[in-house]
């Protein structure tokens, strides 16, 4: 595939609040202080639609807005990207206790806000951009599959394109089933070409067969890595805070991986 360049970067997690706050621990040169995130106010969003912004879309825009604001970029003309393995499973969990019940009545807000493309939809709104977007999920593999389709819309549109990953954590009983009890959210904002911006270049190559998939370089970070799907990027984010270069596989599927070649600008 042609190569694409990160532009900038985002990141939401206990202890790792923000990409600038985050660098020092996954550069291994602090430890992490998993602290919960306090409650995100999307800076994008005007008040009624911030009233309305669930906690899984507020996690979203928090990766994606430490990603581009305070740039000089033109947010109404990015493509975007946004990937998360199992959507708002807080609404999902109440609408299935009302469905279960003899009141039946759902609220419209809830409603829409149980589509999967709904952080999209106030991304778009937010930045009232009219740029193609994406609202994927593949379960444990969302990040590689995400990432893909981020490069893909870079390269084949030749348009700068913002991938967000975003995952909360599930309520029981879905705890039991689904995987992810820290919530994560990381955004790549990636560019067809080089640009002042650009800190490294990556290139994608699809592998078929079985392989051991990248582990985080820090101990203490591979627990979040294997706990959350979209906490994933975490090598790769490794390797952006320490300016370091190197190869890194992610599964797309049992068999199928995403080789990702990181050289630093």
């Amino acid at each position: 595939m042609k190569p694409v360049y990160i532009d900038a970067v985002g990141l939401a997690a206990p202890g790792l609040s923000c990409w600038g706050a985050a660098r020092a621990v996954l550069a291994g040169e602090a430890m992490l202080k998993p602290e919960p995130l306090a409650r995100y106010r999307p800076q994008l969003l005007a008040a009624n639609e911030r009233r309305r912004a669930t906690h899984i879309i507020r996690l979203a825009f928090q990766a994606g807005e430490d990603a581009v604001l305070d740039k000089d970029i033109e947010l109404n003309k990015l493509a975007a990207v946004f990937a998360t393995s199992g959507g708002d499973l807080d609404i999902i969990d109440s609408l299935c206790r009302v469905f279960s019940g003899p009141d039946r009545a759902v609220s419209p807000t809830q409603f829409h806000n149980s589509v999967h493309n709904s952080a999209a939809g106030y991304w778009s709104i937010g930045t009232g951009s009219q740029a193609p977007s994406s609202s994927l999920c593949a379960c444990n593999y969302t990040f590689a599959a995400g990432l893909l389709e981020a490069v893909m819309f870079a390269t084949v549109e030749v348009m700068p394109t913002l991938l967000v990953v975003y995952n909360i954590s599930a309520p029981p009983p879905m705890r039991e089933k689904v995987p992810g009890n820290t919530p994560f959210s990381m955004a790549l904002l990636l560019s067809p070409q080089k640009t002042e911006r650009s800190c490294a270049r990556l290139t994608l190559k699809l592998v078929t067969g079985v392989c051991d998939e990248s582990e985080a370089l820090s101990a203490e970070l591979d627990p979040m890595r294997k706990d959350n799907p979209a906490a994933k990027a975490i090598p790769l984010l490794e390797l952006l805070a320490r300016k370091m270069s190197g190869s890194l596989m992610f599964n797309t599927t049992s068999q199928q991986f995403i080789e990702v070649n990181m050289m630093q600008c």
